[in-house]
């Protein structure tokens, strides 16, 4: 057996994709031979019928009640490659592209040589044979840092148990916070705002918590959104979408400078996924008479959201400047 291939996890194809069950909670569940029931899937889903994508937690929350168990914490490159050495496919959360925020991705293995990470890809090839998708390992570790290199571990109890954890006691905490995302998409910010309170009680460091809830008080137009921003931000400073709160929240008080400060330090750790931000910089921009700066920020912002609704606007806005 090469180098390459101990590495390496063979995942089992789900070609029978549903919105109301995550992709990667079903593959890692079919991976241990359980085949989640997805009637209870869908009638899960019902409740969310407003939001266009599935729910994490939920499909976390359906694995654990057919038997296995689930970690949720902040990790490392070298302990992601311990638990793939150890036969368990974890999930991570990855930036998404401009129509979404995040999206959660399997990763079946590593290649030392060649320094990737190798993910899930649905389909398999010609001969039906499962495909990696290779990521350069320095790409992955940049990208998987904006989100605070959020991991998920599913498993049978006994195989996670045998897994020692660096920030195992992150779990809860952690948990309580893709709870806090389900409570707001359900428009329950109260208990979405206890949620959180409990996860920066339990984890004061939590740089996710910290985040969430800055964003939470952010939509409450609280000036205090800010401490909990920049306490994320000493945590994680690649954290995209703290750089982006931070923004917004000095863009709708007015405050354009702090806000193009912060919305380039977004656009800095990751321009692809910027798109709407180049579009409220430009605006802020144009504000501050820096009409040239404007202009380039809106030909970015169609760069990068190429099938943006309001394409014919934003391209007459560009002649008019």
């Amino acid at each position: 057996m090469t180098e390459e291939q101990e590495h390496q996890l063979l995942l089992p194809l789900v070609e029978d994709e549903n919105i109301c069950l995550p992709l990667p909670i079903n593959v890692v569940s079919r991976y241990w031979n359980i085949e989640l029931p997805m009637a209870e899937a869908i009638e899960s889903a019902k409740k969310y019928y407003e939001f266009n994508g599935s729910i994490i937690i939920e499909g976390i929350e359906l694995a654990e009640r057919h038997g296995l168990s689930c970690k949720i914490v902040h990790s490392s490159l070298i302990e992601l490659k311990k638990i793939i050495d150890a036969g368990i496919p974890p999930i991570v959360i990855l930036p998404g592209i401009p129509e979404i925020t995040q999206h959660a991705s399997v990763i079946t293995g590593y290649d030392e040589e060649e320094k990737t990470i190798l993910h899930y890809i649905q389909k398999g090839n010609q001969e039906g044979e499962q495909q990696e998708g290779a990521i350069p390992q320095d790409v992955f570790d940049r990208e998987w840092s904006e989100e605070g290199k959020l991991l998920i571990i599913i498993a049978p109890a006994e195989t996670l148990s045998d897994i020692t954890l660096e920030n195992n006691y992150q779990d809860k905490s952690n948990r309580l916070c893709f709870n806090s995302e389900k409570l707001n998409i359900l428009k329950n910010s109260n208990d979405a705002i206890t949620a959180l309170k409990k996860a920066i009680e339990l984890d004061s460091n939590n740089s996710t918590a910290l985040h969430l809830y800055g964003a939470m008080l952010n939509q409450q137009n609280s000036l205090e959104c800010v401490s909990f921003y920049e306490k994320s931000l000493e945590i994680n400073n690649k954290s995209y979408l703290t750089f982006n709160g931070l923004g917004n929240f000095y863009l709708k008080t007015n405050q354009f400078e702090k806000a193009e400060s912060y919305y380039s330090k977004a656009i800095e750790i990751n321009p692809k996924r910027s798109a709407k931000i180049y579009k409220n910089r430009a605006y802020l921009r144009e504000k501050l008479n820096k009409n040239s700066d404007a202009k380039e920020d809106l030909k970015s912002y169609l760069k990068y959201f190429p099938k943006a609704p309001d394409r014919g606007i934003i391209e007459q806005a560009i002649r008019e400047i």
